[in-house]
């Protein structure tokens, strides 16, 4: 039985192979205004329609703010609360860290619900699965953390205490220097970008092929062994999205964490 379930399961792949998905997936064709330079493909589509749902449900909750808040604000509030209070303020402090509470604010809340829509039905794939957005938010920690630093240090003054630490002995500096301007201008940015591009596309591509082998096993096989095996394949790719609303909830905390710890750094150490 499992030879003829083996043959049978070879010789549907080899008839009609089952489309796994492709980089591809990730550069969709252009859908509106072809051949201008606002042309958009539909991941582009999908961020503003992401940013218009956040604008209406800040905006809403906001304009019908109670005092006594009901469920709805209640949840909102929170998660604003804990993100001032359990990212910013436990790590910048509250004096410091007022100044920053929007920009992390909207750091995490932005790319929370670029996350989720790989798992919305008629979204299928996170606003953050290709480099670009991923970029944009890291380009505007660098910026931030490099004005903070000039504010708070003068420009000279900040790259002597990040180019040049002190209590290093002299000689080092030829080493130790060339790799402090790196982890400054190429690591830190290159590490938030990466991290969050990279588990949004790992994510999507597990769940994308575990549901492809569903169809395959369930919609082409005859055998009911295979049609098994394709219950497991969806039972799989289901547990692997609910894990996908951990992990989009997990990378936005992580890319809030690390914009104010960076933010931080850039501020003179208390002597």
């Amino acid at each position: 039985m499992l030879e003829a379930m083996g043959s049978e399961a070879f010789s549907l792949a080899m008839a009609k192979p089952s489309e796994l998905p492709t980089i591809e997936d990730f550069l969709p064709p252009e859908i509106l205004f072809q051949g201008t330079p606002f042309a958009m493909n539909r991941i582009i589509l999908i961020r503003f329609v992401a940013m218009v749902i956040i604008l209406l449900v800040l905006g809403i909750t906001a304009a019908r703010a109670k005092l006594i808040p009901s469920r709805w604000q209640g949840a909102i509030e929170w998660v604003i609360e804990f993100i001032r209070d359990s990212v910013v303020y436990d790590t910048l402090g509250e004096i410091r860290g007022k100044r920053y509470v929007p920009m992390i604010t909207t750091i995490f809340l932005t790319i929370l619900v670029f996350n989720l829509c790989g798992i919305i039905p008629g979204m299928n794939i996170a606003a953050t699965a290709t480099i670009t957005m991923p970029l944009v938010f890291a380009i505007w920690t660098f910026c931030q953390y490099m004005v903070t630093g000039f504010r708070e240090q003068g420009v000279w003054g900040y790259f002597k205490s990040e180019l040049f630490p002190a209590g290093v002995p002299w000689p080092l500096y030829i080493i130790l220097t060339p790799i402090q301007l790196l982890e400054m201008v190429i690591v830190k940015p290159a590490s938030l970008t990466i991290r969050l591009f990279a588990n949004m596309i790992a994510g999507h591509l597990l769940v994308a092929v575990s549901l492809a082998f569903t169809q395959f096993y369930i919609i082409e096989a005859s055998n009911k062994l295979l049609a098994l095996a394709g219950v497991g394949w969806f039972v799989l790719g289901f547990a692997l999205t609910a894990f996908e609303i951990f992990v989009a909830a997990l990378q936005a905390y992580i890319f809030a964490i690390l914009t104010t710890v960076y933010i931080s750094m850039s501020y003179p150490e208390e002597g």
